[in-house]
């Protein structure tokens, strides 16, 4: 059986399309899995806890805290009963969410027994919205469901076709099957061969202050070590993340260090090292800063605006050259010449692994969530791989690193 032994949290929320979760339960049921229902008091309204428990064989989850009544005041228990469901599960399922639920998970909001248990698991959760299609496109809503997504959440697309409102659109609930196969594939999909390892990554542009408002920056995103960041989380790993300035939102189970310079990445760095197993050096370090840091914003006047400037902290080369027990991995960014200028640096920089791409290339510039790159190792030896999201890119750079090196 497909899910033989696996561990599943499915969780409720109050949406007309609850009733397609009884196929669902039932469906995990037959593959093997032990299943545990959270309803939210609002699901309620849509389908029956007593069918869910008959399916499930187990109690559903509602209230976060038993009934207190005169007559057992003295005796009830209060346990943290979220807290134990949400760490118990290999993985967690909320279908339908709704648009109240979803902003409820972004904003960290905990006032029902199923989004405290989101908050306390550990394991990987996937979100499936459903609701009207105008919910669902409201900027409110799209935003949310973006920032789930930053946040480390696996978000199942709705289908399109009638809805509840009678109007037809984008917004209904897939069917149980297509959740099911969801479930499995992220189930039997994401290894846990991290688990025990430590990871430390750096992510994001630096920015070297010119005056008190102006800096020399660049275009990075950090969008490339952010997918890097979740990649070794699912894998188990537990995960430093020493991040530039960036908007990216921090994502589920990640240590994220805020930096701005150079020489604070360096800093967050140097202090992080012990005992780690990785090092993935993705950021954008800024190459040159200003020698001289004025004050005081510098006014516009008629002459020439001229910077001296002076090299950054190489920290790269400082980790190639104290490297000892991690393995460490460089990226490269090329526009011109990028294999070559790569294992150039591959050598130099004494790495164990390199990531190259070129900005001009059409998926793998700043800012995006795909990629086009290749991969060095220590013996030269280069794959190349077309365009990806930087997730899948990130787990192939472990599988690498894992099995490669």
């Amino acid at each position: 059986m497909e899910l033989n032994g696996k561990k599943i949290l499915l969780g409720i929320t109050g949406g007309i399309a609850a009733y397609k979760c009884c196929e669902l339960v039932r469906l995990y049921k037959k593959s093997g899995a032990e299943v545990k229902v959270i309803m939210t008091p609002s699901a309620l309204n849509f389908v029956s806890p007593v069918t869910l428990s008959v399916l499930s064989g187990n109690e559903v989850f509602v209230k976060m805290f038993p009934e207190v009544t005169p007559e057992n005041i003295e005796t009830v228990e209060t346990k943290t009963y979220h807290v134990n469901t949400g760490l118990w599960a290999d993985i967690f399922v909320v279908a339908p969410a709704t648009a109240n639920t979803i902003a409820k998970l972004v904003f960290g909001i905990s006032d029902n027994f199923l989004t405290a248990a989101v908050l306390s698991a550990r394991c990987p959760v996937i979100i499936s919205p459903a609701m009207d299609e105008d919910m669902y496109l409201n900027e409110v809503t799209a935003r949310n469901v973006s920032d789930l997504k930053e946040l480390g959440y696996w978000v199942i697309e709705p289908e399109a076709g009638e809805l509840a409102s009678g109007l037809s659109g984008i917004g209904r609930l897939p069917e149980a099957e297509t959740i099911y196969k969801e479930t499995l594939k992220h189930l039997n999909g994401v290894k846990k061969d991290l688990k025990g390892k430590k990871v430390l990554i750096t992510a994001g542009p630096t920015y070297e202050p010119i005056d008190s408002v102006r800096f020399i920056g660049n275009y990075s995103s950090g969008k490339m070590g952010f997918a890097l960041a979740k990649a070794a989380s699912q894998r188990g790993a537990e995960v430093t993340l020493v991040s530039g300035p960036t908007l990216l939102k921090t994502p589920r189970r990640i240590n994220r260090i805020y930096v701005n310079t150079a020489a604070e990445m360096f800093k967050a760095v140097k202090e992080n090292l012990n005992g780690i197993d990785i090092v993935i050096m993705s950021a954008a370090v800024a190459d040159f800063k200003p020698k001289y840091i004025k004050s005081e914003k510098i006014k516009k006047n008629d002459n020439d605006l001229k910077i001296e400037t002076e090299k950054t902290v190489d920290i790269l080369e400082y980790l190639g050259k104290n490297k000892k027990k991690f393995k460490l991995v460089g990226f490269a960014l090329e526009t011109k010449n990028e294999i070559k200028y790569a294992k150039e640096k591959m050598k130099r920089k004494n790495l164990d692994l390199i990531v190259v791409n070129n900005p001009k290339i059409k998926g793998a510039g700043f800012g995006t969530d795909t990629n086009v790159f290749s991969l060095i190792d220590k013996k030269m030896k280069t794959r190349s791989f077309n365009l990806m999201t930087k997730f899948e890119a990130s787990m192939i750079i472990f599988d690498k690193i894992i099995n490669g090196l």
